[in-house]
């Protein structure tokens, strides 16, 4: 990058696609009365904004031939690499990438269509060695790992941003305070799925990884300064080493108002109707929201209509394209409403943890006072340490300590926290502050039982 990119008038443009933005930040005002507090007021402070990348857009790699070659020069330069990737999240179903973009040292950037099938065993050996740069790895990493890109190891630009302190973790946001430039951010949630792909959303991919590695040194360097690097490097570590997440169980049970409905047959039209969309949308490709949303399941649910007729005056099922899949939907409607009583859904299982917090000054006092002292300790130290919160451990492991605590030792404590897989720097941290508030929680005095309500009952029918 040109050492004078950032040098640029308000509004103009430059070979490298620099526009000029603003951003608050200076101060401009005059002295006002003798003996009077001079005012000063904010003003906007223009920000090079990127719009292109320095050597222009790349072309994408749609054949063998194209893909070997980019391989060759990936292979022949040293050094971290950055990746990302596109999804069509909202679109398609699944989350498969339809674009990955890769840049090494001060090579050209290259992107890859996945779409075209290509042999990926070359890139991927070329990947399987250096440092892999992404913003907010976890979010690509399956959908790379669905190609057989796997990476040895990792630098996450929005994590380690994160543990850095800054306020705001946007890869936009991460550039401009580092770096000091803008990027064009204008196609962020499109249908990437799209062929061909419009050359400004190849522009908007190809900006992603142009400034990525650079901001990576910039943060490696803010780290190292704040003494977090070797907290940022266990948590990249723990990311390039996790795997897919664990199936939900009952899935059907996360659409969006079904906690709104007590019975548990209209709970089984959700799970049937929840079952056949999911079926259409894996079959057709489609997100399942846009075959039919949340909304239109539970109406569903709450009406229990028996008609084609009767299902097409509810919302959504009115329209052109599901009045032709009126009886898809009423199969499945008929065929929950046909269950016998045993096979209507349950209460939701429960998990292994405790229970809503906002219950356990019910249930169990003394757990409500040591959660007040966790919650507060853990507080005090993210600000002390310039961290977030839930980056310093994570909610549910503070709640199962509060819930129900290994003992008030340091060494008990660190042992829980290590068992639920809380990083050493966190453990470090934390463990002897948490095990100090579960001493002092002892002599807190308990809340006062709130008035006890009455809960709903799920009903069958």
């Amino acid at each position: 990058m040109p050492d004078d990119e950032t040098d640029l008038a308000p509004g103009t443009d430059d070979a490298a696609g620099l526009t000029a933005g603003t951003d608050a930040g200076a101060t401009v005002g005059t002295a006002g009365t003798p003996g009077a507090t001079e005012v000063v007021e904010t003003a906007p402070v223009p920000v090079p904004v990127l719009t292109a990348p320095r050597d222009g857009t790349p072309d994408v790699v749609t054949t063998q031939a194209a893909l070997d070659a980019a391989v060759e020069v990936l292979a022949g330069l040293e050094g971290p690499v950055a990746v990302d990737a596109e999804r069509a999240s909202g679109y398609r179903y699944g989350q498969a990438a339809y674009l990955v973009q890769l840049r090494r040292a001060d090579g050209p950037i290259t992107l890859v269509d996945p779409v075209a099938r290509l042999d990926l065993t070359g890139l991927a050996a070329v990947l399987d060695g250096p440092e892999w740069v992404l913003h907010a790895a976890s979010q690509d990493l399956p959908c790379l790992a669905e190609l057989g890109l796997r990476p040895r190891s990792v630098f996450d630009t929005e994590l380690g941003a994160r543990i850095a302190g800054l306020p705001r973790v946007g890869l936009a946001a991460v550039t401009e305070h580092f770096l000091g430039i803008g990027l064009a951010k204008e196609h962020s949630a499109v249908d990437w799925s799209t062929r061909p792909m419009p050359a400004s959303w190849l522009t908007y991919a190809a900006l992603d990884v142009e400034l990525l590695l650079d901001v990576r040194d910039a943060l490696e360097a803010e780290l190292e300064r704040q003494g977090k690097l070797g907290w940022a490097r266990e948590e990249f570590a723990a990311v390039a080493a996790a795997g897919p997440p664990a199936p939900r169980v009952d899935p059907w049970r996360k659409t969006s108002g079904v906690h709104k409905l007590r019975s548990r047959r209209a709970q089984a039209v959700v799970r049937s109707l929840w079952a056949a969309r999911e079926e259409l949308a894996r079959s057709r490709d489609v997100s399942p929201g846009r075959i039919l949303p949340d909304s239109a399941v539970v109406a569903a649910a709450t009406a229990q209509p028996r008609t084609t007729a009767a299902l097409a005056s509810l919302p959504v099922f009115s329209g052109p394209a599901n009045r032709r899949l009126g009886q898809y939907w009423l199969d499945a409607i008929d065929a929950a409403m046909a269950l016998p009583e045993q096979a209507l859904p349950g209460q939701a299982p429960r998990g292994d943890g405790p229970p809503p917090p906002r219950a356990w000054a019910e249930r169990d006092p003394a757990a409500a006072v040591r959660l007040v002292r966790v919650r507060d300790t853990l507080a005090a130290l993210a600000a002390e340490h310039g961290l977030p919160l839930e980056n310093l451990l994570t909610p549910d492991t503070a709640r199962r300590l509060a819930w129900d605590p290994p003992g008030t030792d340091a060494e008990q404590v660190a042992a829980f926290l290590g068992g639920r897989g809380a990083r050493a720097w966190q453990v470090g941290l934390t463990a002897a502050p948490l095990a100090e508030a579960l001493v002092r929680a002892a002599s807190d005095p308990l809340p006062e039982p709130r008035a006890r309500r009455s809960t709903p009952v799920v009903t069958e029918e």
